[in-house]
């Protein structure tokens, strides 16, 4: 997949993330949970999927083992080009800071920071100078230009999450992470968030990752893909509500798909 636009920091890598037979256990004897069960993934530079499932699928540990923030039971997991496993805490923590930018439903903004220092703290922590030009480009293109020196109290629970999409647009991070990026919003804004995450990987080639339970939110992506009991059990190419819909209606236990 060719992408225009500025190239995310850092990226050299034609699959920024990718799993291979990943396993995730907790427990054990009769009180064993399989979370994942022999995941096999590749996500494509500049490419947006979307994982969908039922609660219990295993869309969230997935996501937080394919970022590093926690680790398979067995299998291997590779992130912008860096095997994950014997890798410290710290060398993890160096790895996201450089690579990988986070969207949550809880926004995770600190609230005594104006939205512009909320969208320049990536860039401090990882100890590099704030971008003032690319600062101002993220926040513009969010919509927030004149609000950049609100704290997120004075602003609506939308636009706080558009901070958040700013701050991972500006990071330029190699992937972005979004878990359940619009499910505190509504319609209009959770499409203008959508449209967002989309032309981060079309125009500026991030790679991202979406776990949704919404077949519209869903529609926004290259690829959805859907997990039942730990297994990704299909997927959908270029998804249309009405398709993702009628899948997530019919999902069933099925053998493992390789992506």
């Amino acid at each position: 997949m060719s992408v225009a636009g500025q190239v995310p920091h850092g990226t050299s890598h034609r699959t920024p993330v990718a799993l291979d037979a990943v396993t995730k256990v907790y427990g054990s004897g009769e009180g064993e949970v399989r979370a994942l069960d022999g995941i096999s993934l590749q996500l494509p530079a500049g490419s947006f999927t979307a994982m969908m499932g039922p609660s219990g699928s295993g869309k969230s540990t997935l996501m937080h083992c394919a970022a590093g923030l926690d680790a398979p039971t067995s299998g291997t997991v590779t992130l912008a080009g860096r095997p994950l496993a014997g890798m410290s805490e710290d060398q993890l923590t160096e790895l996201r800071r450089e690579h990988v930018a986070f969207v949550f439903q809880s926004y995770n903004l600190i609230p005594t920071l104006t939205v512009t220092q909320n969208v320049a703290l990536p860039m401090i922590l990882a100890g590099r100078a704030p971008d003032r030009a690319r600062l101002d480009h993220a926040i513009e293109r969010v919509g927030l230009a004149s609000r950049r020196s609100h704290l997120p109290g004075r602003l609506s629970g939308g636009q706080q999450q558009r901070v958040a999409i700013a701050r991972a647009i500006a990071s330029a991070a190699e992937v972005l992470f979004a878990d359940e990026p619009t499910g505190a919003l509504d319609s209009g804004t959770a499409a203008l968030v959508l449209d967002l995450l989309r032309q981060s990987a079309r125009e500026s080639g991030q790679t991202v990752m979406m776990t949704t339970h919404d077949p519209v939110a869903a529609s926004y992506a290259d690829t959805a893909i859907f997990l039942v009991d730990g297994r990704v059990t299909d997927r959908i190419d270029r998804p249309a509500p009405e398709a993702v819909a009628r899948r997530l209606a019919n999902l069933s236990s099925a053998r493992p798909v390789r992506v």
